[in-house]
């Protein structure tokens, strides 16, 4: 592992394990099938994810794959610290990633721009000079309650606290394709593959990301309020805090999930999604599993980078 001087704040570079995607792909079939009525999984060569129904920037998952972590709820819990916002062209540039890029994940949107707290579903491809923004962002209606749904404007690429996010060049490639359909266990899609990633890999650390999207049926998911005026230091106060909707389909989601936690204490799961109907917020698990049906494409990281992690860790918070 190796540190890397950014300025502002501390990055850590991991190497990561990275088996064949046929290897993974046995690692989580029988998790699958034993969660799931119906499951499939393969390897395939990446459809253009531009098209429906994922709506992505780029049309693939290839490319110099690597999985960024940065902050965490430690910058949120109990209470939020304002200053820490980040911007992923000036994290990209730190990073000497190169000039073409592409960036979707999961974290907190930047609220100097809404002046409010706020999810956000990060989705840019940066090519040179050229920037192509479909990340959106989701907050709580204030006066009603309900979720706001928004894309950010094409030069603003800011973040706040906290995000697990996928970087590669956005090109196509060899992508791992899974197909599921009727729930019949308790795991969630992506809890379902990381726990089996963490059962087999128990001695070295693999990563994934990527995207899916939940075509029928509907998820339980939560946008964040405005920051709260009181401290949260409680499981019972976190969740009388955050906005639990029910959500239909289809969903488009995008994320990381890891096998492990290890000392870099990295969220093992983040996924969130939006839609084209005013829907976006953090996945948790679909509501309706005798309908749910899930079509995902993920890819293996090569590298991971823990950018300013906390000092504290605040466990309940990250789930």
């Amino acid at each position: 592992m190796a540190t890397l001087d950014a300025g502002k704040f501390k990055i850590e570079k991991r190497e990561l394990h990275v088996p064949s995607l046929d290897e993974v792909k046995n690692v989580f079939i029988d998790a699958l099938r034993e969660n799931f009525a119906e499951a499939e999984i393969e390897v395939v060569d990446c459809p253009d994810l531009t098209q429906e129904p994922f709506t992505l920037s780029a049309p693939g998952l290839g490319g110099r794959v690597n999985i960024l972590e940065i902050g965490g709820p430690p910058f949120l819990l109990p209470t939020v610290q304002r200053d820490k916002v980040y911007d992923i062209q000036s994290l990209l540039k730190d990073l000497k990633y190169g000039d073409r890029a592409f960036v979707a994940g999961a974290g907190a949107g930047p609220w100097p721009y809404l002046g409010t707290n706020c999810e956000m579903m990060m989705n840019v491809m940066m090519d040179s000079a050229k920037l192509k923004n479909g990340t959106r962002i989701a907050s709580v209606e204030k006066s009603e309650g309900s979720c706001v749904l928004e894309t950010l404007k094409g030069n603003e690429t800011r973040f706040s606290l906290l995000a697990n996010l996928f970087l590669c060049e956005g090109i196509p490639g060899k992508v791992l394709k899974v197909h599921a359909k009727q729930r019949i266990g308790n795991k969630d899609f992506i809890a379902t593959m990381q726990q089996a990633l963490a059962e087999h890999y128990r001695d070295k650390l693999v990563g994934l990301g990527g995207t899916f999207v939940m075509m029928e049926g509907k998820a339980k998911q939560h946008v964040m309020p405005d920051f709260s005026e009181t401290p949260l230091d409680s499981v019972k106060q976190l969740d009388h805090w955050l906005k639990f909707y029910d959500m239909s389909a289809p969903l488009i989601a995008v994320g990381t999930f890891v096998s492990a936690e290890t000392e870099l204490d990295l969220r093992v799961q983040h996924f969130h999604s939006f839609s084209h109907h005013g829907e976006g917020g953090h996945y948790h698990i679909d509501t309706t599993p005798n309908d749910v049906e899930y079509l995902g494409y993920f890819n293996l990281s090569e590298v991971l980078y823990r950018i300013d992690q906390p000092p504290n860790t605040l466990q309940f918070g990250k789930d």
